[in-house]
């Protein structure tokens, strides 16, 4: 039904004019991992419907992050293939050898939708604390 693929560079402005339109502040794509490839986009029928993205590390744990669908995109499938894409990202980082995926959200949509692939709250009312070096 969806179509999966690995993100292409070329893919960033379309992801960035999604961000934007959720009210999202862009990552540059220089902080996405592999500079916006190590990640898949779900389409259907040639219409990009939603991207994801894997951050892997040295250890069991992977960061599954940046999850943005297309706002144009109002079939009644969306949530469907936000679904699917989140479940796809787990595949690949389980058969990466990962155990566990985190995630970091605030949405509630979103929330819901991770909580439908079997992701349990971690710790709840946290501060993100962020420095640039």
């Amino acid at each position: 039904m969806f179509n999966a693929r690995v993100l292409k560079e070329e893919d960033y402005q379309e992801l960035v004019s999604w961000w934007t339109w959720w009210r999202f502040p862009p990552p540059l794509q220089e902080m996405l991992p592999n500079n916006g490839t190590c990640g898949i986009m779900l389409s259907k029928e040639g219409i990009n419907i939603c991207a994801g993205f894997i951050y892997y590390t040295n250890s069991k744990i992977c960061w599954i992050e940046f999850v943005v669908s297309n706002p144009d995109y109002r079939e009644s499938d969306r949530k469907e293939a936000l679904v699917s894409l989140i479940n796809e990202l787990g595949k690949i980082a389980k058969s990466q050898g990962y155990k566990v995926a985190y995630t970091n959200l605030k949405n509630a949509s979103l929330i819901n939708h991770f909580s439908d692939c079997q992701y349990i709250k971690g710790s709840t009312e946290t501060t993100e604390m962020i420095k640039v070096l």
